[in-house]
């Protein structure tokens, strides 16, 4: 039997899966306002709490007649560029920072770790609170916070491995034809360590839809009437009598996601790093013990 390429063996089963749903995710945030059947925001008080599989409305309404569906993905819109804008926040920020502290070394790289340590102490939702409560509630508010919170660990991560990095002899090569530090520390080492960050990157998407959802579920991230998933939870959790698909649609739909991101994210790793794979089970090695000796007894 022919082995997979090495392309065909990022492409398991569950990488695909997994990989359906979120190009699902992110195609209704791009489509969002040309796919949505009704106004996410159009009151209609004849159609207040409608269930689902209702005449014209799939996934019922909500107290003030809005079409659940419309909602939902319009909150995916909100959600999804949320969550892209906050991780693209941390990578900005944070990437820089903890190349240019690894790279360098000293009191300057001392000094701001032990600042990131005090602040990774702090947990990121707890910081996100005071950091709201300074500057206020709001969508954007709730972005920059999380993107703060976020940046310790990006920094720390990028530190750790330009350290490791920077001893290999491609750099001290570079270093005797007289680059400049930073064009060997943008153009050389970061691509050499990209991929590795890669897979850390895609699994902060899903901490960060869930984040944001929290923020929101508390009144801290969007404001009424425009919705993402979080408001929809809190909304849905209000109304869970009513109608418990105003509950259950979002939360299904935060899960789904954020556990689709974080098996990427796994196959990511594993495919960047193959050592990250796990190891087989042991009716695994049996079956492949069985399969050896028949195929010895064959021989014979």
């Amino acid at each position: 039997m022919a082995k997979r390429s090495k392309v065909g063996k990022f492409f398991t089963p569950k990488t695909v899966i997994s990989g359906i749903v979120i190009l699902i995710a992110i195609a209704a945030a791009i489509g969002a306002n040309v796919i949505v059947p009704y106004d996410p925001n159009e009151v209609d008080p004849r159609s207040c709490f409608l269930p689902a599989f209702s005449k014209g409305h799939i996934l019922g309404t909500d107290k003030l007649g809005r079409d659940l569906l419309s909602r939902l993905i319009m909150g995916a819109k909100s959600s999804m560029l949320n969550a892209f804008l906050i991780v693209a926040f941390e990578v900005v920020i944070g990437v820089p920072i903890g190349l240019i502290c690894g790279y360098y070394g000293g009191k300057i790289d001392a000094v701001i770790m032990r600042i990131w340590d005090v602040v990774c102490s702090i947990p990121s939702l707890l910081l996100s609170f005071i950091l709201i409560a300074i500057f206020g509630r709001g969508n954007f508010t709730g972005v920059m916070s999380i993107g703060i919170a976020f940046i310790p660990l990006t920094a720390k991560m990028a530190r750790s491995l330009i350290i490791t990095e920077k001893k290999a002899v491609y750099v001290e090569a570079c270093k005797s034809m007289g680059y400049l530090d930073m064009k060997i520390i943008f153009f050389h080492i970061l691509p050499n360590v990209i991929t590795t960050m890669i897979a850390q990157f895609t699994m902060d998407i899903g901490a960060a839809i869930v984040a944001m959802a929290t923020l929101s579920y508390l009144g801290l991230g969007i404001q009424p009437p425009d919705a993402d998933w979080g408001t929809l939870l809190e909304n849905g959790m209000q109304n869970f009598y009513n109608n418990y698909v105003l509950l259950a649609a979002p939360a299904i739909i935060i899960m789904l996601v954020t556990v689709a991101v974080n098996i990427f994210s796994d196959c990511i790793q594993e495919y960047i790093d193959p050592s990250q794979r796990k190891l087989p089970t042991f009716k695994q090695y049996e079956k492949r013990l069985i399969h050896i000796r028949r195929r010895q007894k064959a021989a014979i």
